[in-house]
């Protein structure tokens, strides 16, 4: 099994009351995780997709409540998004139950972050889990393991049962893309047209690691720039894909309020648009390497709990750099390429106007000291 490093924070969270909440898209390893944290505690296992437990955890009174917990002291609610009310639930039996400590997990931030941000204010602890990281996957082999398989990541990202079963990555990621826009997609965000939410996924992983217009988009899928931006939403409300913004304080020429999309995996991105080219023959290699980086660094932040406002920079005149961190102050701005030979070309007008900054190239050859920070 490969160790898992969110375990340390949710370890060291059981032992207190308040409810924690572990959230992260389908298949990343939730109930994997939490199995093998409380296998030798007794507890109490509901399902939020059996239509029985829904029902039994959906608008009860507290003495319904306790008599379904029983004397069980842990309680742990498997895909909790899908239980009406879910958040007043967890309110009671935190409330009005004494010495039970509840888990929650939901694959739609959507659902049960907002189901329960209200009732639980000051009640939670509240995760997220990704895809396995780059540095789990070094913990649980090496670096050098690690970097000879890095084209394979590139191609096919990093879900468990993707690394677990090789041979089988395409059919994985197409069953999983599938469930993603088919089926809990749909069915959380009430999409009355399927098939354009399709489209507009597809013109998202085209562009991805691009700046992308909600006027833009919708001319490509048909959407008005409202539904654009309302599906935009949803997916990443459904963990597939997140926003760069574009920072912008001091000058007249930056791009203002400007956005990039990245995917959480590059997997499920290639299984979206059905393109598992090698990495020698992509025209696309540049940005799969850039939405890597960026979502192995936001995995290592977060398991780190290193906290950083993060940007892209562009002007007018197409000035950029790829990514940049906003640690204390300080603007830590980094350039992607591919090819090590390259050179990064910084840009003086950056380098004026944010006086406070660090400057760093990231290649093959080093990326793994930017995904740690070393």
């Amino acid at each position: 099994m490969i160790s898992r490093k969110i375990a340390a924070f949710i370890n060291k969270r059981l032992s207190d009351r308040k409810v924690l909440i572990l959230l992260g898209p389908r298949q990343v390893g939730k109930t994997t995780l939490l199995k093998d944290l409380t296998a030798d505690q007794p507890h109490l296992w509901l399902n939020g997709d059996d239509p029985d437990i829904r029902q039994q955890l959906s608008n009860q009174s507290t003495a319904a409540l306790r008599k379904l917990v029983g004397d069980n002291k842990l309680i742990i609610i498997d895909e909790a998004q899908r239980i009406i009310n879910i958040g007043l639930t967890l309110k009671q039996i935190h409330d009005n139950i004494d010495g039970v400590k509840v888990i929650a997990t939901g694959s739609s931030a959507l659902d049960l972050a907002n189901e329960v941000n209200e009732p639980l204010t000051g009640r939670k602890w509240e995760y997220l889990l990704y895809p396995i990281s780059a540095a789990e996957m070094v913990q649980h082999t090496s670096e050098l393991e690690e970097k000879r398989v890095l084209h394979h990541r590139l191609i096919y990202g990093m879900y468990p049962d993707v690394i677990n079963n090789p041979g089988d990555e395409k059919a994985l990621l197409s069953q999983l893309a599938d469930s993603y826009l088919y089926k809990d997609l749909l069915t959380w965000g009430d999409i009355k047209k399927p098939q354009k939410l399709e489209t507009l996924t597809q013109a998202l992983a085209f562009q991805m690691g691009n700046e992308v217009s909600n006027n833009e988009l919708g001319q490509l899928t048909g959407l008005n720039s409202e539904t654009v931006e309302r599906y935009i939403y949803l997916l990443e409300k459904a963990f597939v894909i997140f926003r760069l913004p574009s920072l912008s304080r001091n000058l007249r020429n930056e791009l203002k309020k400007r956005k990039k999309i990245y995917f959480y995996d590059n997997g499920i991105r290639n299984a979206i648009i059905k393109n598992w080219k090698p990495v020698g023959l992509r025209n696309d290699i540049g940005q799969l390497w850039e939405n890597y980086l960026i979502v192995e660094r936001i995995k290592q932040k977060s398991y780190t709990e290193v906290t950083s406002n993060d940007f892209f920079w562009r002007t007018h005149a197409q000035q950029e750099i790829d990514f940049i961190e906003d640690r204390d102050g300080v603007l830590h701005a980094y350039e992607f390429k591919w090819n090590p030979k390259r050179k990064a070309k910084w840009s003086k007008t950056f380098t004026r106007a944010y006086p406070e900054h660090r400057l760093m190239a990231v290649h093959q050859d080093n990326y793994l000291d930017f995904i740690y920070d070393r």
